[in-house]
C-alpha cells in the first residue's frame, strides 16, 4: 500500500527548501542515481563532495554540474574505490582533511550482478567487499565529523536483499564454494542494511547524535546493472528499461535525497518508491522484511566485519 504521508505524489525534492551551508558526500556520484543526487542537492545550494573511482568520468561530471548550476556550484570529487580498503581510508583522511561539515554521508556506490566470482585486493568477494565492507570503514572513518553537525549516514540498499538466502552466509562469505551472482549480490545488499540497523541500534547505545536512513531506488534505469552484470545480464535490463516498469535515475534518486534531507522519517524502516512491487511510484515508507534486522544475525556481521576489516568503530 502506497505511503501518502507527503502526498499522493509521496516526496519529491519540491519538499526541499534551500540546503545552503551544508555539505553532502556522496560515494559514487558520477553517473546514474549518484550523479542525479549531486544534482539535486546542487539545485538548492549544497556543497557536494563525490567519492568516485574515475577521475577522468569525475571531471566530466564536474563540468556537467558546473554548467547547468554555474561555475560557483560547489562539487568537487575525491578518488576512492570502495573495492580497496587501503583508498577507502585515504580519502576518508583526504575528506578529514578538507571537508569541515558533514551533514550526511550517502552511500550510494555498488556492483550488481557480477558474472564470475572475483576477488577484491583484500581478499573479500567484490559485491560485498565494495558495497558492504567499503561502507563500513568509510562511515566508521567519517562518523565523528558527521556527528559534529548532528547529520546522517544514508544507506542505499535493493530489493535484491530479498533474492537471496535472506540471511548472512558467515561459514562461506566469499563464496568459495557454489558462487551465484544473484545470490551474492543479495547477500551484499543484506548486509548494507543489517550494519545500518545494527549501527542505529549501537547509536542509541552510546547516546551519540547521527540518523541512519535506509532506502532503495526502485527499479530504475542507472548504469549499475550496465557496468558490472554478465551480458544476459545486461541484455535483459537493457530490455526492460524500455518498458514503464523501469523508472528514471532522476526518480530512483528521490528516496536518498529524501533520508539524507526530510525530518520525521522513521530509522528502522527501507523508504523508496511505494507502488507496484515498490519497483516505482510515490517516495515514501516501504515494507521491511524482518529478517533485516535479525538481532542475532546482525552483531555477529558486525563483529565479523570489524574482524575482516581491521577497522573498529568508537561509539
Amino acid at each position: 500500500m502506497a505511503d501518502t504521508t507527503f502526498g499522493p505524489d509521496g516526496w519529491t525534492p519540491d519538499h526541499l527548501g534551500t540546503l545552503a551551508g551544508k555539505t553532502f558526500v556522496i560515494t559514487g556520484a558520477n553517473a546514474g542515481a549518484g550523479f542525479q543526487v549531486a544534482r539535486i542537492l546542487l539545485s538548492k545550494g549544497a556543497a557536494v563532495v563525490m567519492l568516485n573511482r574515475s577521475a577522468q568520468k569525475s571531471t566530466g561530471a564536474i563540468a556537467d554540474m558546473k554548467q547547468e548550476f554555474g561555475p560557483r556550484a560547489e562539487v568537487g570529487f575525491i578518488r576512492m574505490d570502495l573495492a580497496e580498503l587501503a583508498s577507502v581510508r585515504a580519502a576518508a583522511e583526504e575528506l578529514l582533511r578538507t571537508v569541515p561539515r558533514i551533514n550526511a554521508l550517502i552511500c550510494n556506490a555498488a556492483i550488481a550482478q557480477v558474472p564470475t566470482r572475483e576477488l577484491t585486493v583484500d581478499g573479500f568477494e567484490s559485491q560485498l567487499g565494495t558495497n558492504h565492507y567499503g561502507h563500513f570503514v568509510l562511515g566508521g572513518m567519517l562518523f565523528d565529523r558527521i556527528e559534529a553537525s548532528m547529520g546522517r549516514i544514508v544507506v542505499v540498499a535493493s530489493l535484491g536483499y530479498r533474492m537471496g538466502l535472506r540471511t548472512i552466509q558467515f561459514d562461506d562469505m566469499n563464496w568459495d564454494k557454489a558462487y551465484r551472482a544473484n545470490p551474492a549480490y543479495s547477500q551484499s545488499k543484506l548486509a548494507q542494511m543489517m550494519f545500518a540497523y545494527e549501527l542505529q541500534d549501537r547509536v542509541r547505545a552510546a547516546g551519540r547524535k547521527v540518523g541512519v536512513y535506509v532506502c532503495h531506488p526502485g527499479a530504475s534505469a542507472t548504469s549499475l546493472i550496465s557496468t558490472s552484470g554478465g551480458l544476459l545480464t545486461r541484455a535483459t535490463w537493457w530490455l526492460m528499461s524500455k518498458t514503464p516498469l523501469v523508472q528514471t535515475a532522476e526518480k530512483g534518486a528521490y528516496p536518498e535525497v529524501m533520508c539524507a534531507t526530510q525530518g520525521g522519517l522513521d530509522q528502522r524502516a527501507l523508504h523508496g518508491p511505494t507502488g507496484w512491487m515498490q519497483t516505482g511510484g510515490p517516495v515514501g515508507k516501504g515494507t521491511l522484511e524482518p529478517y533485516a534486522h535479525d538481532k542475532p544475525v546482525m552483531t555477529r556481521l558486525w563483529e565479523r566485519s570489524e574482524q575482516e576489516t581491521g577497522f573498529s568503530w568508537r561509539l
